[in-house]
């Protein structure tokens, strides 16, 4: 078994189409069809059903893709360690992130990583709260920023960087709009614009509320920050949002009011795997977060 088929053989299997593998490939339909044919002749089995010019796979193909797929991601991982010891200045760092870190935690921290290890390249991946887990268990991330940072995941290990605040999104119109701060009761009446169930932003809000015999009327639904920013400034709703999503500014026509009574706020940080030691590129990232949000908790205190 030479790993040329296999790779030939994951890129059918991704495609279900003999001819697209092979000019994804960058080689002849012929060469991809005798590498396949090599290989089912060397297992004995049929990994893949003919339909037409279509393929599909078996069952026992299904089950031998989900073992080259793991077995891929040892090879990979393998070569990367080797590439990074050799040089760890030059190595590729895989970040799934949330989109309430997109536009301004995630891109301030890697800007001035950069400005001190300019060769070192990323791979970015947004996912909502347990496609980041579950990314960095199965080694499709070597680590994500998240918020809040998981305490009972047995597999990663959490590191808080920081707290950030839940803030009040509100129309112009609102008529609390130029209220100081405002009681989360305040807010039993209104029309909610929040992430659809399942998000981890929506579960913070709703308990929250939950806490204080209420539950929020969801007018709307958004499945990242800035969709929800647009709804309100549209003036459909209001919305529970976390602080750092507006340092950069706010949507036109609206204001952000600090909520008390409860006040309401995640940690946000970054997970590893257990599991897996990182990589020493991955590493060198790792421990300049930290310091990073160290240094800058101190310049803000």
């Amino acid at each position: 078994m030479e790993l040329r088929q296999i790779q030939y053989f994951m890129e059918v299997a991704k495609r279900e189409h003999v001819t697209e593998a092979a000019m994804a490939l960058h080689v002849a339909q012929s060469a991809v069809s005798r590498q396949i044919f090599n290989l089912e002749k060397e297992l004995g089995v049929n990994l893949f059903i003919r339909e037409g010019r279509n393929v599909k796979l078996t069952m026992i193909g299904q089950m031998f893709l989900e073992h080259m797929e793991q077995a891929m991601k040892v090879i990979d991982e393998a070569q990367r360690e080797i590439e990074e010891y050799l040089d760890p200045m030059k190595g590729t760092i895989r970040i799934g992130f949330p989109s309430s870190l997109a536009s301004y935690t995630l891109p301030t921290t890697i800007s001035a990583f950069r400005d001190r290890y300019h060769q070192v390249k990323f791979q970015l991946k947004q996912g909502s709260y347990n496609e980041l887990i579950e990314g960095v268990i199965n080694g499709d991330f070597d680590m994500a920023l998240i918020g809040p940072v998981p305490k009972q995941e047995k597999k990663v290990a959490g590191t808080t960087l920081f707290t950030d605040n839940i803030v009040a999104l509100l129309p112009l119109s609102h008529p609390l709009a130029d209220s100081p701060s405002i009681k989360l009761s305040q807010l039993r009446e209104d029309s909610f614009v929040l992430f659809p169930k399942g998000f981890i932003l929506r579960d913070i809000i709703v308990n929250a509320c939950g806490q204080l015999g209420f539950q929020p009327k969801v007018s709307f639904e958004g499945e990242d920050i800035d969709s929800i920013k647009g709804l309100v400034s549209a003036g459909l709703g209001i919305t529970l949002i976390p602080e750092i999503t507006l340092v950069d500014g706010l949507p036109r026509s609206t204001v952000k009011i600090p909520v008390m009574e409860p006040e309401v706020s995640r940690t946000v940080g970054v997970i590893i795997p257990i599991e897996r030691k990182l990589l020493p590129t991955v590493r060198l990232f790792y421990e300049f977060l930290k310091d990073f949000f160290s240094i800058l908790d101190q310049y803000q205190r």
